[in-house]
């Protein structure tokens, strides 16, 4: 039984250095998503984000092709790391649940 907890305690600093790498990657990607509206026929971009818990959004105006597809990029990597960070927090509440339980008789 003491291989087998070594093994999961191994996996579980391992996950805790995932989740802090996914975290980091998150915190350098540019908060808020590109929305694109049609006024009176003309198309303009608002930046939409987050602000102490309300929506805000920042006029941007007409945006090149090369930023919009900026913006799309970085959006779908907010998206993944998001994702890998929900896998490995569940790993970690696993891993930790398995540690503090108690051994088989």
């Amino acid at each position: 039984m003491g291989v087998i907890k070594g093994v999961l305690r191994e996996e579980l600093s391992n996950s805790l250095q995932m989740k802090k790498s996914y975290e980091r990657e998150l915190s350098k990607l540019p908060k808020g998503s590109l929305i694109k509206k049609k006024i009176n026929g003309h198309e303009y971009y608002y930046l939409l984000l987050r602000e102490k818990g309300k929506v805000k959004f920042i006029y941007k105006g007409k945006v090149p092709d090369a930023e919009i597809k900026k913006y799309k990029e970085r959006k779908e990597y907010r998206a993944k790391y998001r994702k890998l960070l929900s896998q490995v927090k569940k790993q970690i509440r696993f891993l930790r649940s398995t540690l503090r339980g108690k051994e088989s008789v």
